[in-house]
């Protein structure tokens, strides 16, 4: 859904006029009583809103802005800050620039940048460091230009390190790659072969038409001047065999040399990431180094594209869950400082990535116990589950072992998109290896490319079906005798290891009248099957016969077929026949519902369509209540409305709500008193309560934890598809 974000343009500016007016008064009546401790409250409310709801809309020269006033006025709400007549000037012209600036919006033009010698004063009034004696009036700047504010020393501010946003951590291949002249050179040379090829075949078809006028003649011609036309035909197939297969070894050299050109260094994504993570340790507290090694290996770039994503929430998952706090690693006798490690190697025809840590390692206990109490898996089979197996449970829609998602890992996006991607997208795997104490490591390996992959081409029920030669293990044949039954399946025996049987044609449901006609005939032979592996674990499917193995293109599906989980992509035979590619994942986990392994969680799609999930919201500001209300209700949630905590928790009590979502500041009450006594009434013990709040310090995170609440969402990295993910995941 996109946001008419005019609309909501024009709700922030009669909003931020509101808060300039209240702003002024404020000033006035600070300047007559300087003691009044609920006018500053109000004051720094009102900046605070402002901030907030122009940070959701991007509007950053109006946040810098009303960010410093804030900070000003939180220094006198705190008593660091002593009110004096210059502070006052100060904040008079704070509020100025504000007003000029929604001015601005609201006349339709283009923001300028924020006055940074404003920004600048107000930042050092806030450290109490020094107080301007004279302030220039405050004016629209043009755009690049600047203003200068006296003061006894120019000291720019150091701003508090925030964590990057989810726009600033895209990383993206660019829409054009260069390529090397004689690289371009060998692709010309060879496009003049095709050429040359395609004059052969133009000849091969004169050819056969020759022999069908031949044919006619011989047949009024005498006995002896008959040249037999099986002669004919027997030259002309060996010319037309060599002719195929000169051509197939041209086409196979013309595309390896075209997907060269395609092929981009991981530099692209591996770059950057050092920086990004110093930076998102020091925002939370920790000190990490990250190494990385590898970058000049190349992949395809539509690999490249698709790779940032996951590697940089892996990346954000080791630095906030994986290296522990300082004080703790020192408590291990560990160094302080943590390590990461970004590496890439090329096996074959695969690229394998590995992000590990030195930090904690994942918690087997702690995922277990989350499990059972969110409901993913049934009581009877925790304890039955395997150390492998319950750490493949990070990988379920929804479930995260941290106590508050924010927006330095998770961001309502879990591990189960990263494996999506991997595994549906890029036609990878990933795996995951733990040790208590000393860290994780998660390793995708992916094809080069997915242009041209190999593949199994299997025959069931009379049908062609494929599969991506890297979930393929082994085809072996077997007899009958040899299948067992164990623990109510079937199951064969594969070097010392059980393994799963099942008909690819039941799973299927082919239709009866597709079915081979006489099943007895395979009999003597055995049972064909081809055993599929995805992620260490295996599964045998009887099949009916191999028909081929080959590198194709593999085709995506069309936009309304992208449903079908089981279909990742289809071929094309040499007779113009399409056929499915099957995802051997999909199978896998369909062989867990036939056996009754199912994990259990509600279906939240599902329960929309029955009963609309009512989600309560409460926010000071009218703008930003507006957004997240058409944001929720655009997905089907029923929204009620609150206009401070006070208020939110009246409604709260009265009503019945799956999900709460909230603001910190707000007259009458907070966002972290609301959230802590909505944890003391029992229908809102374990529903989900989401903080949304401009309030970017680490010690806000942690009252966030300590209260309760589930996320803690920072305006400025507010997107409508991340509220809709967390709010999924939460209720999933």
């Amino acid at each position: 859904m996109a946001l008419d974000i005019k609309k909501f343009q024009a709700r922030f500016v009669e909003e931020a006029r509101d808060h300039v007016t209240r702003l002024g008064a404020g000033l006035d009546a600070l300047e007559r009583d300087a003691s009044d401790r609920e006018n500053i409250n109000t004051l720094f409310r009102s900046a605070h809103t402002i901030k907030g709801s122009s940070r959701m809309l991007k509007l950053i020269p109006i946040t810098d802005t009303a960010h410093q006033l804030e900070e000003v006025l939180g220094a006198l709400r705190e008593g660091s800050l002593t009110y004096t007549s210059e502070v006052g000037r100060l904040l008079y012209r704070g509020v100025d620039g504000l007003s000029a600036l929604v001015q601005r919006l609201a006349e339709g033009g283009e923001l300028p940048a924020a006055d940074a010698a404003l920004c600048n004063a107000l930042a050092l009034a806030a450290k109490a460091e020094s107080v301007p004696i004279a302030v220039a009036p405050t004016s629209p700047p043009e755009s690049g230009a600047e203003q200068e504010i006296s003061s006894p020393k120019t000291v720019a501010p150091a701003p508090s390190p925030l964590p990057l946003s989810a726009t600033e951590l895209k990383l993206k291949a660019s829409d054009t790659v260069r390529v090397k002249m004689n690289k371009l050179d060998e692709l010309i040379k060879l496009m003049g072969e095709v050429i040359s090829s395609h004059a052969r075949s133009h000849q091969r078809l004169l050819d056969i038409r020759e022999i069908e006028r031949m044919d006619f003649k011989a047949a009024d011609a005498a006995e002896t001047d008959k040249i037999p036309l099986k002669t004919h035909l027997h030259r002309f197939a060996l010319t037309l065999r060599d002719d195929v297969l000169a051509q197939e070894l041209l086409m196979n050299e013309l595309h390896s040399k075209a997907l060269i050109m395609r092929m981009l260094p991981l530099s692209i994504v591996f770059d950057p990431v050092g920086r990004m993570v110093r930076e998102l340790a020091d925002s939370i507290g920790k000190d990490v180094e990250c190494i990385v090694s590898g970058s000049d290996i190349e992949l395809d770039r539509q690999l490249i594209d698709k790779l940032s994503d996951p590697v940089l929430h892996l990346l954000r998952n080791a630095v906030d869950h994986g290296i522990e706090t300082p004080a703790a690693r020192q408590a291990a006798g560990k160094f302080e400082r943590g390590r990461i490690t970004l590496t890439a190697r090329q096996d074959g025809g695969w690229v394998v990535i590995e992000i590990a840590d030195n930090g904690g390692g994942i918690p087997i206990e702690t995922i277990r116990e989350k499990a059972l109490r969110k409901g993913f898996i049934a009581e009877e089979k925790a304890e039955a589950l395997s150390e492998q197996e319950i750490i493949d449970l990070i990988f379920l829609p929804g479930f995260s072992t941290s106590p508050i998602i924010t927006d330095i890992s998770g961001r309502g996006v879990g591990m189960d998109v990263v494996k999506r991607c991997i595994v549906d997208d890029l036609q990878g795997t990933i795996s995951v290896e733990t040790r208590p104490g000393a860290g994780t490591a998660f390793a995708l390996r992916l094809p080069l490319s997915l242009a041209l992959m190999r593949v199994l081409l299997v025959e069931v029920g009379g049908i062609a079906f494929g599969f991506s030669a890297q979930y393929v293990a082994e085809l072996l044949r077997v007899q009958q005798s040899e299948i067992l039954n164990v623990a109510e399946r079937r199951a064969v025996i594969i070097r010392n290891e059980f393994v799963t049987v099942m008909a690819l044609e039941d799973m299927l449901r082919i239709p009866p009248q597709h079915i081979r006609s006489s099943p007895q005939s395979y009999k003597h032979k055995g049972l064909l099957l081809l055993v599929v592996s995805v992620s260490n674990e295996k599964l045998a499917l009887i099949i009916d016969n191999l028909l081929d193995e080959c590198d194709k293109v593999i085709k995506p599906l069309p936009e309304h077929m992208r449903h079908l989980t089981l279909v990742s992509g289809m071929v094309t035979t040499g007779k113009n026949e399409l056929v499915d590619i099957l995802h051997a994942p999909a199978l896998l986990e369909m062989a867990h519902h036939a056996r009754g392994e199912t994990l259990v969680h509600r279906d939240i799609d599902a329960g929309t369509e029955s009963a609309p999930l009512r989600v309560l919201v409460v926010d000071d500001s009218i703008n930003t209540r507006e957004i997240e209300k058409d944001v929720l209700e655009a997905h089907g949630y029923r929204v009620t409305l609150a206009e401070d905590g006070l208020d939110g928790l009246r409604k709260a009590q009265l009503g019945e709500f799956d999900a709460v979502l909230t603001d910190v500041e707000m007259p009458h009450m907070d966002g972290f008193t609301l959230t802590e006594r909505l944890r003391r009434e029992d229908k809102y013990r374990d529903k989900p309560i989401i903080i949304i709040t401009s309030r970017n310090k680490e010690e806000d995170r942690r009252r966030g934890i300590l209260v309760g609440a589930d996320a803690y969402i920072v305006k400025g990295d507010f997107d409508q598809s991340n509220l809709v993910d967390i709010l999924r995941n939460l209720l999933g």
